[in-house]
């Protein structure tokens, strides 16, 4: 099993428990060079908000792309799109990824701006 495949092995259960729960979800994708987010209904059929390092807004005001700063601004945008749009408790959906590094760093600055997970 290649390291992919065993990020998205992880990356269902905590989904099936997200779908079971009824919440929406905070799922966070990264690369080396750039991290998004989104907060999708519970179904998956809506994305209520996005952000990334690739939004203009975003990148306007960072040097460098991917590192924990970045994931901090992304973090704080999409936690302010959602809380506009009237969505503020979410499930974290991590991806499979471990809860460290810029993962973490957009959790938190998503919390400090108003969502509740």
């Amino acid at each position: 099993m290649d390291k992919k495949n065993s990020r998205l092995r992880r990356a269902v259960k905590s989904r099936a428990k997200i779908k079971e729960l009824q919440k929406y979800r905070l799922s966070v994708h990264r690369t080396p060079r750039h991290i998004y987010a989104q907060v999708l209904s519970y179904d998956s059929t809506k994305v209520i908000a996005s952000a990334s390092t690739l939004d203009a807004d975003v990148k306007k005001e960072l040097t460098a792309l991917g590192n924990v700063t970045a994931a901090e601004a992304v973090g704080k945008a999409v936690a302010l799109r959602a809380v506009s749009e009237g969505v503020t408790e979410v499930a974290f959906d991590r991806s499979g990824f471990s809860y460290h590094g810029r993962v973490k760093a957009l959790a938190d600055a998503a919390r400090e701006n108003g969502l509740q997970f």
